[in-house]
């Protein structure tokens, strides 16, 4: 697929993990530009690919159409919290690896008139599913400030929540907040940063409100037990995690399901990117790969 699209994190470390043989079924939660899905096809496997997002699907059919006449790639546009129920409707019980790639895609933060990034002024959108009814923008200009602030603290870590939360609500009231840009200067007026803090302001914010917009905490934790469930003995389940928030809930799943003995943890520590991939694709610095294989019911 094409490599303007997206660039995957991880690649070579997400196929070694999932220990990809030809003729056996993976599924890909998070389809994205395809890139990890393409690498598992080129390993003459096949793939149930997931994604909420229209334009990720379009862009598969367009680039791997030999695949899908073939049936070695089948795309499901869903929510990955309905992970079982996506692969039993399709006529599947078990799978040989699942592969979640999380976060927000690189296409999708490019893409102006999605409303992700702080860096491109669009309207504040940020759906991965654009099927959705709440944007951004609608959270923005209804939640009270102690929500708005819980939103900014709980999924965004973002210590001055509360007041980056008055100011919205103080300035909403003369005209509403629509766009990215409008957002961001808010934020970059009331928030400090440290000398040495070269994040943008406003990076946390938007974060947590793309996560709150997508439910995508409560949907990670809904599908790791369904993915385990799919799994085969002997199945590999790979997640690919871009802040702290999500390698929490993976660190501290696979640790249960390694103390039940339903999984054995591949990765002792965490596994990131390479000075050359993060060179090649920045979004990488950020990444962190756990890994585990099903053990056999007792």
């Amino acid at each position: 697929m094409q490599s303007s699209y997206h660039i995957p994190v991880l690649l070579n470390e997400a196929l070694l993990y999932l220990d990809v043989k030809a003729g056996a079924l993976y599924v890909d939660c998070t389809l994205g530009g395809g890139g990890h899905t393409k690498g598992i096809l080129e390993r003459k496997a096949r793939v149930i690919a997931i994604d909420q997002d229209d334009e990720a699907l379009e862009n598969a059919r367009q680039e791997q159409k030999d695949a899908i006449n073939q049936r070695n790639l089948i795309l499901e546009k869903g929510n990955f919290a309905h992970l079982q129920t996506i692969v039993s409707n399709l006529g599947f019980q078990k799978v040989s690896g699942v592969l979640f790639d999380l976060g927000v895609s690189s296409h999708q933060l490019d893409a102006d008139y999605r409303g992700f990034s702080f860096n491109k002024n669009a309207t504040l959108d940020m759906r991965m599913d654009r099927d959705l009814g709440v944007t951004a923008k609608d959270l923005i200009n209804a939640a009270s400030a102690n929500d708005l602030a819980d939103i900014f603290w709980k999924f965004g870590e973002e210590r001055e929540s509360y007041k980056i939360a008055r100011a919205i609500v103080g300035l909403r009231k003369v005209a509403p907040i629509e766009t990215t840009d409008q957002l961001a200067g808010i934020i970059s007026k009331v928030s400090r940063r440290g000398k040495g803090d070269r994040t943008h302001p406003a990076t946390r914010v938007f974060q947590a409100l793309r996560i709150a917009v997508n439910s995508e905490l409560e949907s990670l934790e809904e599908a790791l037990p369904q993915a385990v469930d799919i799994l085969e003995p002997g199945g590999r389940l790979v997640v690919i995690t871009f802040h702290s928030l999500e390698d929490r809930i993976v660190k501290s799943f696979l640790q249960k399901m390694g103390e039940d003995k339903k999984l054995s943890i591949l990765t002792k520590h965490v596994v990131k990117s390479g000075n050359e991939e993060v060179d090649l694709n920045p979004r990488a610095r950020s990444g962190k790969l756990r890994a585990a294989i099903k053990l056999s019911s007792k």
